[in-house]
């Protein structure tokens, strides 16, 4: 008991320290396992016993017999499906080709590429190096978000990086799967045709059973067949029952059924789609940190010896610094990336929890069956594993700037609420080159938005989707423009030092507007605007006009006549010469010159 109690508390622990200092979890969890594991075990008890005994002959400790084997394979089926998820068609087609080339082109470069290293330089049989090439050809987002979270960087590195791991990750299980089976089935007759039919049972049974269950817990869903407090559970005991079934079908099936019943689920029309995953994600931090402390603690300390080589030294080199830029490289070829935005996506290429557990999973399953140099499997990929993350979580900062990808100045913006005088706003700007982005709860607003071909994302101000986005590093622009005054106050005072680094500002509110008591370092627009008299100019007329302005005096005149008019209100200044656009009151505080500049308004054209 006190056992399973101190992996669970050492676990969370953790998780906040890796959120206290900004690195990924992955880190102080592999180091907690390895401490109460084999390090306790060889130099802190003279019985050499662990402080935490997942698996010990066999027959002791937490998880005797093939118990551990058990747990983490449920364990990684429910994290894989929570991945499957957040998979959607529609962003991975705005990505464009690169992506589709990393997950393809730029596996395949690292699954041959890293087996001929691991033959070569460590001495391992072909099927061995080929199992080892394909469990690392992942890179979990779980351990990249947090790496990149503060590294302000153009959306389309944030993207390519962020969707690479989302996608590979399933991938490089399917493979490291199917490369299991060859071993396991073929023998010493290598690719023989039971292999090849154990292959394509696979491949049948996971994409059949995954699609039915996904759209079987659909209909159960929407025809509210489940009381809403069981919601969760039964979705997490379908995930459990699908991987189940798949594998008594065709052995080693069920991570690819669960993956194919997520993204079938992510990307229907399900309701309560968001409480399950917000469910889904939760248990899946709670099984990650369980599932590192118990894989690390369980390997022993003889085996983290065999690493004690320079091969190991040379096998990392060549995988981190020559694999991983020859495969990006090659998928980024003839796409719009610029050189040292390529050069930093191949920096960056962290493992996670995938790699990892199936690891841990093959290996002693190998090691079982008397295979050959099996017991390298399991050290060799954890000690990829650390070292990525270990490499990457010291050195992103540093290495974006020395290559520039690294943003001096944040301009994107970020405007929360995504109402009409929102999106009229939203669209000037993005016509005049600015990225916007609108976040919004409202999913009424957001699929407008999306209609207009503007930047929307869905999301609770409350929630922690918001600051774990990596698409949303260069914004440096916040605009709270909600109907509520709370949640633009609340915006303000809990985004500003995340996405307002160049200037953070909010409506006034309806008392403000008559008192005139308001705090001028992030008023919006001017102190006679709010939220009604905005709306109500917007809707009688949905329009933005410009108009030039040579001096102080005619400034100050035009904007006197656009105040006068109740439906037209001062916005935006633009500088015609630079096209640089300033909002009215930052404008007002920092213009040197005044000529060259037009006033935009919204609302009835003035003519002026």
């Amino acid at each position: 008991m006190l056992e399973l109690a101190g992996i669970i508390i050492l676990g969370i622990l953790a998780q906040w320290v890796a959120w206290r200092f900004k690195i990924p979890a992955i880190l102080p969890l592999i180091l907690i396992g390895l401490l109460v594991g084999p390090i306790a075990a060889e130099f802190f008890n003279e019985d050499g016993s662990k402080w935490i005994e997942p698996v010990w002959n066999g027959e002791k400790g937490l998880f005797p017999g093939d118990g551990l084997y058990y747990f983490v394979s449920l364990s990684i089926s429910i994290i894989l499906f929570e991945g499957g998820l957040t998979l959607r068609r529609g962003e991975i087609k705005n990505i464009g080709p690169v992506i589709t080339k990393l997950i393809t082109l730029g596996a395949a470069v690292t699954f041959f590429g890293a087996a001929i290293i691991a033959h070569y330089v460590f001495g391992l049989g072909w099927e061995l190096s080929f199992l080892f090439s394909g469990l690392i050809i992942v890179t979990g987002p779980t351990v990249i978000t947090p790496i990149l979270r503060n590294i302000p960087l153009k959306k389309d590195v944030s993207a390519v990086l962020k969707w690479e791991g989302i996608l590979i990750d399933p991938i490089g299980a399917l493979v490291a799967v199917l490369v299991f089976e060859f071993i396991s089935v073929g023998g010493d007759a290598g690719f023989t045709g039971t292999a090849l039919l154990e292959f394509l049972k696979i491949i049948l049974f996971g994409t059949t059973f995954g699609f039915t269950f996904a759209h079987a817990l659909i209909f159960v869903i929407n025809k509210k067949w489940v009381p809403h407090y069981l919601l969760n559970v039964v979705s997490l005991s379908t995930v459990l029952l699908v991987f189940v079934e798949s594998e008594l079908f065709a052995h080693e099936s069920g991570l690819l059924a669960v993956v194919v019943m997520g993204m079938v689920l992510g990307n229907s029309k399900l309701k309560n789609l968001k409480e399950i995953l917000y469910f889904k994600e939760s248990l899946s931090v709670l099984l990650i940190s369980i599932l590192f402390i118990l894989l690390s603690a369980n390997i022993d300390y003889k085996e983290l010896m065999l690493l004690y080589d320079w091969k190991t030294l040379l096998l990392f080199a060549l995988i981190v610094f020559v694999i991983r830029p020859l495969g990006v490289f090659l998928s980024t070829s003839k796409s719009n990336l610029k050189t040292n935005e390529k050069l930093f996506i191949s920096w960056v290429g962290p493992r996670g929890i995938v790699a990892a557990g199936i690891a841990s999973l093959f290996g002693s399953k190998l090691l079982k069956q008397g295979v050959e140099g099996a017991e390298y499997i399991t050290p060799l990929v954890f000690m990829i594993v650390l070292g990525t993350v270990l490499l990457n979580a010291t050195t992103a900062r540093l290495f974006a700037k020395i290559v520039g990808v690294f943003l001096e100045r944040s301009n994107a913006i970020m405007i929360v609420g995504a109402s009409d005088v929102a999106r009229l706003i939203a669209r000037y700007l993005k016509d005049n080159k600015r990225r916007v982005v609108l976040i919004d709860s409202n999913s009424e607003n957001v699929e407008k938005a999306k209609a207009e071909g503007l930047e929307s994302i869905e999301v609770s101000i409350y929630d922690d989707e918001l600051t774990d986005n990596i698409e949303l590093n260069d914004v440096g622009y916040l605009i709270a423009m909600t109907g509520s005054d709370s949640i633009n106050k609340f915006v303000i005072s809990n985004f500003a030092s995340i996405f307002g680094e160049q200037g953070a500002y909010r409506l006034a509110t309806s008392q403000e507007v008559i008192t005139k008591d308001y705090d001028d370092e992030d008023h919006l627009f001017t102190i006679e605007d709010d939220y009604i008299n905005i709306m109500e100019a917007v809707r009688e007329f949905p329009e933005i006009h410009e108009t030039p302005v040579n001096s102080v005096q005619e400034y100050k005149t035009k904007i006197e006549k656009i105040h006068d008019e109740i439906k037209s209100i001062p916005i935006l200044v633009k500088n015609k010469n630079t096209n640089e656009i300033l909002l009215i009151s930052e404008f007002e505080h920092d213009v040197k010159k005044i000529e060259g500049w037009i006033v935009i308004y919204l609302g009835k054209n003035l003519n002026i």
